[in-house]
Parts: structure tokens; C-alpha cells; sequence
């Protein structure tokens, strides 16, 4: 069991760190018996070991720094010492099968470029989120946050890293791709929406066509395209509206607390634990900033599972044919 490379998981990543990634980390090991390195200051996180009786059942590799929360890009992977830094640089020379971070994502994105380095043919990484839908299943949202500002040769590879996804995550052989716009019909949409389309449909992905916003939770495509600023402002505004919605059904008592408690838990990102970072050489998620001990042990144990699958593979014809498309 504990053969398999461990998840490296930034001990001083996201708002409640050490003492909430510490935990997230004990519970991983202890309830779903995921190996974990937990990089950091060393002191700090060993006392958080020793408040969950764990000194010595869990790793540490000592980091002289972290990245602020309020870091959003490549300063951080100036810091060659932080505890982000020096988690990349383990899973990038196969020390950890998968690194995890609730840190600022503008920064794991950086750190994990440079340490980890990017897939064959990728241009950027690109986030990808499992979003419950309402057929029952679940639709992919990429961008989710990693690239505010792609081309549309990214947009492009953006799709084709999501069609990995969906088949290796969610077990979709044949995914349909959508690309987010303001209308269904095509041509709609500004010039990275509508440029962004040509080279989809020139790719080997079943191309749906536009989507809209409405259409993001309804299931009708496994793959939903879009830029990484407006990716972003979907997922928070689902996460928003979401739970808007569920207190006031819950203030009209319309709905038993156990049924929409069980509607919550879908969109909870305790549920999926995060957002996996794809395009690397290596597994990533990252968590929300303010995850507390249960969101952290779910992203481990994600990463665990994805650790070692490489959506990537078997499109990099595709790949570079995006990158290389006018």
C-alpha cells in the first residue's frame, strides 16, 4: 500500500493552513489510507502531527517559505524554497505520484509549470471541474481559473484536455464538447468565442457547438469549453446561486432538510475535493482557499485516484494541431 508514490500536499497552502491541511492530511491516511508528504515549515507542522497523534505516520519535507495567499502568479515560482515550490519540484522528479494545494491558483499554476513542466504540445494548463448536472451525471467545466487570458489555440486545446478528462474521469468514451458563449447559434459570440470554435471543430472532439450559461448545469454536453476569467465566474456563481437557492427553499420549508442537504452535498467542494489542473506531466488539484480539514483529505484522496492517468494521452496529434492552427 504504502509502495505507491505518496500525494505531496502543501502543508501551508490556502487560509487555515497548517492546522486544517495537517488534519486534512491525517484523516486521507488514516480513513482512506493515501500516502502523504506533507511539505512546509517543518516545526510548525510536525506540533499539528503531534496534536493528531501522528508524529511519524506522515512524512514531512521541510520548506523555508510560503507563498502569500495574495500571490497571483509568477512571483511565487521565485520563491524556490516555499513549501509550493518544493512540492512541484518532489512530484516532478517522481518523489510524490500527485501534489495538492489549496493555495492561490495563480501560483500553484506557476510553480507546478515550472517544477512539473507541461504535457507535450500544451500551451497552458487548464482547470478542470466536475459540475453535478441534471441528468445524473456530471459535465466538465474547463477553464475552471488557470488561464484568464488564452488564445484560441488554447481555448482549443482546452477541449481536447477535457475530452481526456471526461474519459478517464468520468468514464465518457465518446464526450460531447461545448464551447460557452452568448448564444446557442453559431458565430455568436466575441472573436476568442467565435475563433475559438473554428479550431474546435476542426479538432477530433465531438463538437455540440455553442452552449450557453443556462446550459452549464443541464447535462446536455459532457464538455463545456470556455476562458479561464469567465470559467471562473461560472463556477462561483453556480456555487452561489446554489446555495441562494437552497436557503430560501429552506425558508419557504417547501423541502425536507435531508433532501436538501443531499442536494447541497452535490455542489459542495467537499464533495470533489477541487479542480485538477491538467496539461502537466503530473497530477495537481487545486482546493479552495478557505477548505477546511474534510475538503483537503477529498482532494487527496482525488488525487490519489488520478495519480498516474494522464488525460492528455492519446490526443497529442490533436494537440498540436491546436497549437499550431492560425
Amino acid at each position: 500500500m504504502t509502495s505507491v508514490p505518496p500525494v505531496v500536499l502543501d502543508a501551508m497552502g490556502g487560509d487555515h493552513g497548517p492546522a486544517e491541511t495537517v488534519a486534512g492530511a491525517v484523516a486521507a491516511w488514516r480513513t482512506h489510507h493515501v500516502p502523504i508528504t506533507l511539505v512546509g515549515d517543518e516545526a510548525r507542522v510536525l506540533a499539528e502531527l503531534r496534536r493528531h497523534s501522528a508524529t511519524g505516520e506522515i512524512a514531512v519535507v521541510h520548506a523555508d517559505d510560503a507563498v502569500p495567499m495574495t500571490e497571483r502568479g509568477a512571483g511565487a515560482a521565485a520563491l524556490a524554497a516555499s513549501s509550493l515550490a518544493v512540492g512541484c519540484e518532489l512530484v516532478g522528479r517522481g518523489a510524490g505520484g500527485a501534489f495538492v494545494s489549496a493555495g492561490s491558483t495563480g501560483a500553484v499554476v506557476s510553480c507546478a509549470v515550472r517544477g512539473i513542466g507541461r504535457a507535450a504540445g500544451v500551451l497552458r494548463p487548464a482547470l478542470a471541474v466536475a459540475l453535478p448536472a441534471l441528468t445524473g451525471g456530471a459535465s466538465v467545466l474547463v477553464d475552471a481559473g488557470a488561464t484568464a487570458d488564452p488564445s484560441p489555440a488554447m481555448v482549443a486545446q482546452f477541449a481536447l484536455l477535457g475530452v481526456g478528462y471526461a474519459r478517464a474521469v468520468l468514464g465518457r468514451p465518446d464526450p460531447a464538447v461545448g464551447l460557452l458563449s452568448i448564444g446557442s447559434e453559431p458565430g455568436k459570440g466575441n472573436r476568442l468565442a467565435c475563433q475559438s470554435a473554428k479550431l474546435i471543430a476542426a479538432s477530433p472532439v465531438r463538437f455540440h457547438g455553442n452552449v450557453e450559461g443556462h446550459d452549464v448545469l443541464s447535462g446536455v454536453v459532457d464538455v463545456i469549453v470556455t476562458d479561464g476569467f469567465t470559467g471562473n465566474v461560472v463556477l462561483k456563481n453556480v456555487e452561489g446561486c446554489v446555495r441562494t437557492a437552497l436557503t430560501m427553499v429552506a425558508q419557504a420549508g417547501i423541502a425536507s432538510p435531508d433532501r436538501l442537504a443531499e442536494v447541497a452535498r452535490r455542489y459542495d467542494p467537499q464533495t470533489h475535493g477541487g479542480a485538477t489542473l491538467l496539461g502537466l506531466r503530473g497530477t495537481v488539484v487545486v482546493a479552495h482557499g478557505s477548505s477546511r480539514a474534510a475538503t483537503i483529505a477529498r482532494a487527496c484522496v482525488v488525487a490519489h485516484a488520478l495519480a498516474g492517468q494522464d488525460p492528455a494521452a492519446g490526443i497529442g496529434a490533436g494537440l498540436k494541431g491546436a497549437a499550431t492552427a492560425p
